[in-house]
């Protein structure tokens, strides 16, 4: 087992910057026989769901993280020059209470601190910082950045003061990628933790995989900056030391300093969070004049039914009604059930217009009933089963289209009645498709655009091809290869 573990990473969620893919870095460091291994994206945690999974199924400890930005100022300030180069921070989960903190800090460094970047400060740091470790950075983090100003005492007075916050939890960060400027700061940082009894920690800020990726990395940056390869642009990186290095790799650039690998792995003891996963945690649905859930919901239904399908329906049609109400109960979805119809209602009653209902949803005859969706199962054979069964393992979900120019009434309105700490906007995430991929490449590599697209357009136009199916399937393509 190595003796050392890499707490400075940058994954694929590191958009258009990080190379490491978290099912290929989980495999090397496995390889590497390291026991465990940090997520540390810029200003983001878009990849933490699928890191821990990925760990956890390969006997790797999975270390929740973050390379916060923080504001030069406050969080609020935002002015042209002076708060638009904020400085790197290492933000590292011990437990659920700092879990809980740095998705604090994430959130506000979005929702209030963004300026170019997500931005969080000192006062937020303060009333954040329980259950979270702490190290320096790299060279854009506080303390370097003083060193390179040979401003030694800022250097001090900021490790004092994330000292004071974190305590024991604040480490002094030493890299060393072979660029002058970190080797001429190394001794500083060196000397700073002695005087002030910090202790030192080695990372290797990674941001692909192996030494041979720096080009793809480089590619990466060129693509998201929109400049071309091998430009001198100060956006690539100096060296090809940015990868997931070994312990004797490591050994070699950092055995003169105190514990400073050693801490590595103690860091690693301390952090032990864990997702919780599987447990349905809904907001709290209250009915009107003091019926019970499940009573209201009955009765919305049946008098929804008999709207629908008169008074004299078939018992088969009841029966399905029956059966649907039963499996809702029995899998404790009746409040959701609610929450999605209260919401719908809010939006006919206020005249926003609302989608008739699409994916697997339409297939309820309770959610028709109740006005979630417009469009009745039984008249087109549709599966209550595909919504909703025993065997289901995930939520079911309702999709539902709101008018464009009304829809944020109705987020509003959700979040006025649940509280804004019950309701989240989610993301998704686009890949670069085989066709765009290879014409962003071709233009940040500088190749002349007719002899991209010509390239581009051997790709056979079919659903999911990829760059290894165009290969198999395009001898031409094969060839120019």
């Amino acid at each position: 087992m190595s003796n050392f573990v890499h707490l400075h990473v940058h994954s694929e969620f590191s958009l258009l910057d990080g190379a490491c893919r978290i099912k290929k870095l989980v495999q090397k460091v496995k390889q590497l026989g390291q026991p465990a291994i940090a997520i540390t994206d810029h200003g983001n945690m878009y990849g933490v769901v699928d890191f821990y999974k990925e760990c956890k199924a390969n006997g790797v400890k999975p270390i929740i993280g973050c390379e916060v930005y923080v504001a030069p100022r406050t969080r609020f300030d935002k002015v042209h020059k002076i708060d638009s180069s904020p400085n790197h921070l290492i933000l590292l989960c011990k437990n659920k209470i700092g879990y809980q903190n740095l998705i604090k800090l994430v959130s506000s460094a979005y929702i209030e601190g963004f300026y170019n970047k997500p931005r969080i400060d000192h006062d937020l740091l303060k009333e954040h910082s329980e259950g979270l470790i702490c190290l320096s950075a790299c060279l854009a983090g506080e303390i370097p950045r003083a060193l390179k100003s040979n401003d030694i005492e800022k250097a001090v007075d900021i490790a004092k003061y994330y000292k004071e916050i974190f305590k024991d939890d604040f480490y002094i960060e030493l890299q060393n990628h072979g660029i002058k400027e970190q080797q001429r700061i190394l001794p500083m940082l060196n000397k700073i933790a002695k005087e002030l009894d910090i202790e030192l920690v080695a990372t290797n800020d990674s941001h692909y995989i192996n030494k041979e990726d720096a080009k793809t990395q480089a590619v990466l940056m060129c693509i998201q900056t929109n400049t071309i390869y091998g430009q001198s642009n100060n956006l690539e990186f100096e060296t090809d030391e940015f990868y997931i290095k070994s312990y004797d790799e490591m050994n070699e650039l950092f055995s003169e300093y105190d514990r400073a690998l050693e801490n590595t792995l103690k860091i690693a003891e301390k952090c032990n969070f864990d997702f919780e996963f599987g447990v349905t945690k809904l907001p709290l649905f209250i009915a009107p004049d003091g019926m019970d859930n499940k009573e209201f919901f009955y009765s919305l239904c049946w008098n929804g039914f008999k709207e629908k399908y008169g008074e004299n329906a078939s018992d088969e049609l009841k029966d399905r009604l029956k059966y649907e109400l039963d499996i809702i109960t029995q899998m404790g979805y009746i409040d959701y059930f609610l929450i999605v119809y209260d919401f719908i209602n809010y939006a006919r009653q206020n005249d926003i217009p609302v989608g008739p209902g699409r994916g697997s949803g339409a297939g309820s005859i309770c959610a028709y009933c109740i006005g979630i969706t417009g469009i009745d199962p039984i008249k087109y054979n549709l599966l209550f089963e595909r919504f909703l069964n025993p065997e289901r393992v995930s939520m079911p979900d309702f999709d539902i289209d709101f008018c464009i120019e009304k829809r944020q009434k109705v987020i509003d309105y959700v979040i006025g009645k649940y509280g804004s700490d019950h309701v989240a906007q989610i993301i998704t995430f686009g890949t670069m498709a085989a066709r765009g991929v290879l014409r962003d490449v071709g233009r940040a590599t500088g190749m002349p655009y007719q002899e991209v697209d010509k390239i581009a357009k051997m790709v056979p136009t079919e659903l999911n091809i990829t760059l290894e199916k165009a290969l198999e399937k395009s001898k031409e393509f094969k060839k120019l290869y």
